[in-house]
């Protein structure tokens, strides 16, 4: 991590769990390789790859793709499954690629990093004249309700331990644009997102995303927030036999001028 991301609360990763679990997370954005067009030939990055099913979506398209991630354990598992590809750790603040880029693709990724134009600078780097930029992730009002009930049940304010950025579209295009992008596309929506294995949904995904607010708690203490959650988010969360994340996303497609 760089000095700048150290400062935000830090995220361990379970490659197993997020395959097992989280599946949703590229599931659900399978439809982003239709904005990215991957030709034949081309080169692309993705950067936040994970255990590597979009990467090897896109390698299926002819592409010459990099598979990047910080994350030792999704690195390993993405090797493991996909051993034709090449995966690399690096952060996304800083890493830096041996030739320019037809493209940067990244999903469900850059609301983990900070500072983000960091990240966005490097992106930029990254790519040749004329690359495209594509990437979806949280957006503004992301899992609000959920983040609500957490602080509701912790009894505290979470200043200091979020660890996400979900910016709006135009806190987003204007960053692309002070790094010489050109936003082509940018949509803000909601996307309800339903969550797996049933009554352990919730607490999964606190399990695998919310280790900054959760981390430090004793299992009794544990088990009293995670119950507490589920009761303040039954009504409005609680659909059927699942629970769905009251996601929002962002989604952009910019051209590097």
């Amino acid at each position: 991590m760089t000095k700048e991301a150290s400062q935000t609360p830090t995220q361990t990763w379970n490659a197993g769990l997020y395959d097992r679990s989280h599946s949703f997370v590229y599931r659900a954005a399978a439809d982003m390789l239709e904005l990215l067009a991957p030709k034949p030939g081309e080169k692309i990055v993705d950067l936040g790859c994970g255990t590597g099913p979009l990467t090897a979506l896109i390698a299926e398209r002819g592409a010459t793709v990099i598979g990047l991630d910080q994350s030792p354990e999704m690195i390993a598992a993405a090797r493991k499954q996909f051993p034709n590809i090449t995966f690399d750790l690096a952060d996304a603040t800083c890493f830096t690629v041996a030739e320019p880029q037809d493209a940067v693709f990244s999903n469900a990724v850059l609301h983990w990093v900070h500072p983000p134009g960091a990240a966005v600078a490097a992106i930029a780097g990254a790519l040749k004249p004329g690359g495209r930029f594509v990437t979806e992730f949280g957006g503004k009002g992301c899992m609000a309700k959920t983040i609500a009930a957490v602080n509701r049940a912790l009894d505290e304010p979470d200043i200091g331990r979020r660890p996400w950025y979900f910016p709006s579209i135009g806190e987003y295009t204007q960053l692309l644009e002070e790094h010489g992008f050109e936003v082509r596309f940018a949509t803000l929506f909601d996307r309800p997102t339903p969550l797996e294995e049933g009554e352990r949904g919730m607490r999964n995904w606190l399990a695998m995303f919310g280790e900054s607010f959760l981390g430090a708690l004793a299992p009794a203490e544990l088990e009293r927030v995670l119950s507490d959650v589920e009761r303040l988010l039954h009504n409005e969360l609680w659909q059927q036999d699942r629970w769905v994340a009251d996601y929002r996303r962002i989604r952009i497609v910019a051209v590097k001028l």
